[in-house]
């Protein structure tokens, strides 16, 4: 079962970590995925598949929203090239965040279930 407020508090630690976490671009992400995957199972609590799934959630929400932000602002930028410049600036921006979507979704997912270990 979904506990919304513990994959709502998980999103905000991602967003939050993550966008801090720019500096360094691919651990400032990873970390950030962790983080809000921990907060999230911890405050779910229950089993590891529980702590894991509520951590999954939070991770696929936030890379999502990510990935629909940088899209739309690659598309929009790529305007400049006209628009096929747009429309391959959009969809490059979309592959790459479909693959931060994944690393979020898994290491939050990973940390959920340590989370849910640790409360439990």
């Amino acid at each position: 079962m979904t506990d919304w407020k513990a994959v709502a508090v998980g999103f905000v630690v991602i967003v939050v970590v993550g966008t801090g976490g720019l500096a360094l671009p691919v651990v400032g992400q990873i970390g950030a995925g962790l983080l809000g995957g921990f907060a999230a199972g911890y405050l779910a609590g229950g089993t590891l598949g529980n702590g894991a799934w509520n951590g999954l959630v939070a991770g696929s929400i936030s890379g999502i929203v990510v990935t629909l932000f940088a899209a739309l602002l690659g598309s929009l930028l790529g305007l400049a090239g006209g628009p096929l410049g747009g429309l391959l600036g959009g969809v490059g921006v979309l592959v790459a965040g479909v693959v931060l979507t994944l690393i979020f979704a898994i290491d939050s997912a990973i940390a959920g279930a340590a989370g849910a270990w640790v409360k439990g």
